[in-house]
This record gives structure tokens, C-alpha cells and sequence, in this order.
């Protein structure tokens, strides 16, 4: 995959140091170094292949094998993981005695996706130099891209911007102002202005074009900058003070048979134009590449990168004081910077900076971090900002509008490696909390009202619907008290907590009130066989009961109990009697006043009448059907027993509203 010109220029002003090629005097051969030297990678890539192709003799396998490894980093140069995993393999299939090349072997695997095989070729680096914190942090990066596969690791949603693509590169977005409506980026459409391509890329060189939305919001197609700002030269990159007076912008510019020359200038609106580009001198190293320029969000700093001497490897992350240069030059320090290259900053709000890296564990190629500077620790916290923003390409040059939204640009999914601008969006998180308010026969409460109130401060009201459905939003990791109720009914309270991932959630929670007007049974109440005993297994119902009454302080109960139709009146009295004491005796000592309860047994002498659950329990039971001893007497034997336990039942019954109320 191809790289764009601007995008990675800056690494044109470097010299890579590798094994000089000897044995073969050729034209050709040099001149490939010397395209190299100059960082001219598009033009070496080919004429490194056309000597490769030729030297096909035996004695010549050792120079394949260099010439191999050199083509590789090529396409290593220009993106091209493939061809440039490729490179690498043959360089190792001729000997090529370095053992660095498996690395390069393992990075080009990992750009290509082939995260198993890459991490074979960075395991196979680490038996020659087993310290080496690239191939480890490689790694890394592969196993999480892997873990990654099945599933996004954010929520973010990631479009291609088509209306802003060309048939080329397009990168590097960057909104104007904070109002949002105007997107500068960089291009090598081959509209740009002037005819010659680039050494580097074989593509036309980058111009700097915006897109406006139009009176409704609609994104307009883009177009060339108005004023003196584009060349036939590298012009590409852009950063904005806040008044949105100054651009700062990356200008390549190139000497005859010498190497690329990447700084930055500034440029200056007036009257919707901008002028033409004045170099700004950060230092005075002629050597040193200094590009990608971002202002901070007070307009205070000038973030940039560099490979100039200071730093931790490669092209590192600075910034330099805009209003007093001289002292203020400042590295970002290793959290930040890495051995490898840091580039593309964006500085969102004072504390918090985005980048590029591959220096950092990715996914392959360049990755977007999140950098979050914690005053306190005085350090930069730093985190991948996960799929679906990076992939295995590169992802870089991101600018955030409103909230959580914003492009960057990546080549993901493009055969021939131009990059692209996509848009991306976090959705609001949608957490909810759902269910019905029902009563003891499981039908819906009429009016029932619903209050929900949050540890957050948050109070939400709401009336049920015919069929007792409800349903509220909530926010993540917050404490919530519901309580529902309704005239005629006993109010009932729930609390719970919300989940604090970062994910979409729904829960739900039914309310089963009880009627003031009628008895209601309490379920799983269970006696030793003809005892007045509580069995261990009732305690969970009795608490419930002792809540509810809590919830409902100025509310008094008769507690019932029923037995079955065997046995005596007199014993069954006396038993149920004894049975709603020990009710009452477990609720008071559960914290509940003795004035509010009354015990009370009635023996057989109050059947059950079938209600809708019931019957939806025991279908066998028409609703409405009172089970009497004589009903039941003309049963099956199964159904007697049915009816039986039903009969068998502890229930209670509000007799008073107004306690302490007096």
C-alpha cells in the first residue's frame, strides 16, 4: 500500500543507515541508492526491482539477498506491506545476514494482517536480540489485533467520507473553527496544481483543499483554498489558531539531486484568502525535519514532530511556546514519544492530545492514541484508541467536531494504499431499564406511577401505559432507587445498579403491588407438618413483607392463615391461629410496630376463590371457582391435593391506612 506524500515526508530528510550494497558496479545499482539516499522510495522501489530481476547467477545470491532486503524497505517506505513482506522473505531466503530483517519481516506481516505470522517473524528476531522492545511491544500489538478480530473493541462507528475522497490520497482533515461547517485537508487529486510527480510516491503533489456545508448543513464538495497558499511544491497538514487568523501548515521542498526538505509556515485570512506561506523557524538545524504542526486548543503551544536530536527515536512529538520560542522548546517526554515514530498530534483540550504511532502496541502501521496528561502524576496517561478507529493500515490525523465525532484518515481497504478520510461517531450509549407494574393476579395496575431516582442527582417520573409497561434511560455506573405505586395499592421499592462498561445495556424489573381492598397471599410460607413452626425456607418471603411494610409506614395488616379441609374446625382454628402468630411474632422482630399487624387464623372456613394466575397455574381450576370442600370432594385425587395446597395459605390484609397519621 501507498503512502501520500505529505503524509510521511518527513521521513525523506533521513538517511537510513544499512549495509551498502558491493559487488555490483552497475549504473543502475547506484542509482537506486542514490534515489534511496534522497528518499526518493517510489523511483528506487522500481529500478531496485529491475536489478533484482537480473542478477539471476549463482555467485550473485548473496546481492539478491541485499538488494532483496533494500526493495523492502521501499515498500515499507510507501506502505506497500505486502509486497514489502515479500522483499523481506527473499532477503532472508538469500541469507541476508542481518538478522534485523526478520523484524522488518514482522512488520510487514502485521500492516498485511497476517498477525500470527508476524508473530512467528518477531519471535524469530527475539532469539537473535531477545531484549528488543519493538518486537515485543509487535507483539503485543498482534495478539490484541487478533483478540480484536471477532468483535470492536469501542463503539465507535467508522464511515468512508466518499464525498471528500478522490481517486488519490486524501488525508490529515482538519476542521477551521469551532462552529464546524468547514473541513480543511490535504490532496493529491490530480487536479493539484502543477504537472510534475513526486519521486517519493509517483503520485502528483499535495495540495490543501476545504469543503463548506451550505445553509441546510450539507457538505459541499471541496475545493482548492482561495489565495497564494498552494504550489506545485508539498503544501498539506493544517492547524488553526482559535481566532482562525494563522494556518500553520507542512511545505516539502526539494533541491536538485538533494533530499527533501520538510518544515513548517504559517499563513495569514483575510478576506476568506489565505496568503502566501512564511517559513516559521522553530530551529536552526537545516538538517532535522520539522512538520505536522497543531495548535493548542488555548492557542498557547505549537505541538509538531520532529527526528531532530533530544529525542527517544525516530520522529518524536515537541512543542514550543507560541508567544516566547526561546527556551520553551519542550520533547513530550517517553510516555508519549517511543524508539519508534510518533507523528500527526492533535491537541483537543489542554489536557488531552491525540497522535500517531507505531511505537506504541497497534494493529499495524500507524495507530491513533489518546493521550490524557494527568497534573498530578505529572505524566501522560496514553491508550489506542481501538477498532473500529485503527486497523491493520495506517490510521492517522484525526480533528473532533461536535462531541464525540470527527475524521481521521486511514488506507484500510484500498488495493492500491491511497489514504482516505473517514468519518467516525460514538453513539450515545443506549441504557435502559424496562417492565410492568402488575398486581397479585398478574394483572396491570391502572395509572400506576413509576419514580426513579439516581445517585447522580437525576428524578424521573413516569406513568405506566394501558398494558403496565414502562421504560426509563439511564447513564452508566449510577445508583438507582425506584418506587411504584397507584391508588388502591400498596407502594413497592426496588433499588439496583447500572453497569459501568462502556456498552449498550437494558434491564428489567417488574412491579407486583398489592391491593389495599382485598387479601393478598404471600407466596414459598411453609409450616412443619401439622405445626405452627416456620420452616427456615419462609424467611425470604417474610422479608419481603416486612419491606413492604416499611415502604409503607402508615399501613396496617391482618395477617391470615388458612389450612385445608381435613382435620377438625376447632383444630384447624387453633392451628391457623398459632400459624399467623408466628408470623407476626418473625415480622416484629423484623423491626415492624405490633400495633400495625393482627394475627388471625381461620381455619377452612375461607376457600380460595380461582384467579387468573391461579388458573394459569392450575388450568385444571376454571377462574372464578371457589374451592369449597364439597367442589373439591368431586375431584381426581391429584386435583384434591392440588386444591388442597391452594387452600393451605398465609395471606394478609390492609386494614388501615392512617397509622400515626392521627
Amino acid at each position: 500500500m501507498m503512502k501520500s506524500t505529505m503524509k510521511y515526508i518527513i521521513y525523506a530528510v533521513m538517511f537510513i543507515a544499512v549495509a551498502g550494497l558491493s559487488g555490483c558496479k552497475s549504473a543502475k545499482l547506484s542509482t537506486a541508492n542514490e534515489q534511496y539516499d534522497r528518499g526518493e522510495y517510489f523511483d528506487a522501489s522500481k529500478t531496485y526491482r529491475k536489478v533484482y530481476n537480473k542478477l539471476t547467477k549463482r555467485e550473485q545470491r548473496p546481492l539478491r539477498g541485499e538488494v532483496a532486503y533494500k526493495m523492502g524497505l521501499c515498500y515499507s517506505k510507501l506502505n506497500m506491506a505486502a509486497r514489502a513482506a515479500a522483499s523481506y522473505q527473499n532477503a532472508i531466503r538469500y541469507q541476508y545476514p542481518d538478522s534485523v530483517v526478520y523484524l522488518y519481516w514482522a512488520k510487514a506481516l502485521q500492516g498485511d494482517g497476517k498477525y500470527s505470522q508476524a508473530i512467528d517473524a518477531y519471535n524469530t528476531y527475539l532469539l537473535f536480540r531477545p531484549d528488543d522492545a519493538q518486537a515485543k511491544i509487535g507483539i503485543e500489538g498482534c495478539e490484541k489485533a487478533i483478540e480484536s478480530k471477532s468483535t470492536k473493541t469501542t463503539r465507535y462507528v467508522v464511515k468512508n467520507a466518499k464525498l471528500f475522497n478522490s481517486r488519490r490520497a486524501d488525508f490529515a482533515p482538519m476542521f477551521f473553527d469551532n462552529k464546524y461547517d468547514q473541513l480543511y485537508f490535504t490532496t493529491t487529486t490530480e487536479k493539484v496544481m502543477g504537472d510534475n510527480k513526486s519521486e517519493i510516491t509517483g503520485m502528483k503533489k499535495g495540495d490543501i483543499y476545504f469543503a463548506k456545508k451550505d445553509e441546510q448543513g450539507v457538505w459541499q464538495r471541496p475545493e482548492p483554498v482561495e489565495g497564494e497558499l498552494n504550489s506545485d511544491l508539498d503544501e498539506g497538514i493544517v492547524s488553526f489558531t482559535p481566532d482562525g487568523q494563522t494556518m500553520y501548515l507542512t511545505k516539502a521542498r526539494r533541491e536538485p539531486n538533494a533530499s527533501t526538505s520538510v518544515e513548517i509556515y504559517t499563513s495569514q485570512r483575510s478576506e476568506a484568502q489565505w496568503s502566501a506561506p512564511v517559513k516559521y523557524e522553530i530551529i536552526k538545524d537545516t538538517i532535522s525535519a520539522v512538520g505536522h504542526p497543531a495548535v493548542s486548543a488555548d492557542g498557547k503551544w505549537l505541538y509538531f514532530c520532529s527526528d531532530m536530536p533530544g529525542g527517544y527515536g525516530g520522529k518524536d512529538i515537541w512543542k514550543v511556546n507560541l508567544t516566547d520560542k526561546v527556551g520553551s522548546l519542550e520533547n513530550l517526554g517517553p510516555q508519549i514519544n517511543t524508539s519508534g515514530d510518533e507523528m500527526f498530534p492533535y491537541s483537543r483540550m489542554d489536557t488531552v492530545l491525540y497522535f500517531a504511532s507505531n511505537g506504541h502496541p497497534g494493529f499495524g502501521g500507524l495507530d491513533l492514541f489518546r493521550a490524557a496528561y494527568d497534573a498530578k502524576a505529572e505524566a501522560w496517561k496514553v491508550a489506542n484508541m481501538g477498532t473500529p478507529i485503527n486497523s491493520q493500515g495506517d490510521d492517522f490525523g484525526i480533528t473532533f467536531g461536535e462531541g464525540e465525532t470527527g475524521f481521521f484518515s486511514s488506507n484500510r481497504g484500498d488495493g492500491r494504499g491511497y489514504d482516505h478520510i473517514y468519518s467516525f461517531e460514538l453513539p450515545p450509549l443506549q441504557i435502559s431499564i424496562s417492565g410492568w407494574v402488575l398486581d397479585k393476579d398478574e394483572e396491570p395496575v391502572a395509572n400506576a406511577i413509576i419514580r426513579i431516582v439516581g445517585d447522580d442527582g437525576s428524578n424521573q417520573k413516569a406513568v405506566a401505559k394501558d398494558d403496565g409497561s414502562f421504560e426509563f434511560s439511564l447513564d452508566r455506573g449510577v445508583r438507582y432507587v425506584m418506587m411504584a405505586g397507584a391508588k388502591g395499592y400498596l407502594n413497592e421499592k426496588q433499588e439496583f445498579k447500572s453497569d459501568i462498561a462502556e456498552e449498550d445495556a437494558e434491564y428489567g424489573i417488574d412491579f407486583i403491588l398489592s391491593a389495599i381492598h382485598k387479601p393478598q397471599v404471600i407466596e414459598n410460607i411453609f409450616y412443619d407438618f401439622d405445626m405452627a413452626t416456620l420452616r427456615p425456607e419462609s424467611e425470604a418471603a417474610l422479608d419481603e413483607m416486612a419491606q413492604i411494610l416499611k415502604e409503607n409506614p402508615n399501613v396496617c395488616v391482618e395477617m391470615s392463615s388458612h389450612t385445608d379441609r381435613w382435620g377438625s374446625d376447632e383444630y384447624n382454628i387453633d392451628l391457623s391461629n398459632r400459624r399467623a402468630q408466628s408470623v407476626v411474632d418473625y415480622l416484629i422482630a423484623a423491626g415492624i410496630e405490633p400495633e400495625r399487624l393482627r394475627p388471625q387464623g381461620y381455619g377452612e372456613s375461607k376457600p380460595k376463590m380461582v384467579t387468573k394466575k391461579i388458573n394459569g397455574d392450575y388450568p385444571q381450576f376454571a377462574e372464578g371457582v371457589i374451592l369449597t370442600e364439597e367442589f373439591i370432594e368431586t375431584l381426581s385425587e391429584e386435583d384434591q391435593e392440588a386444591a388442597d395446597q391452594i387452600n393451605r395459605r398465609t395471606e394478609f390484609q390492609v386494614t388501615a391506612i392512617d397509622y400515626e397519621l392521627k
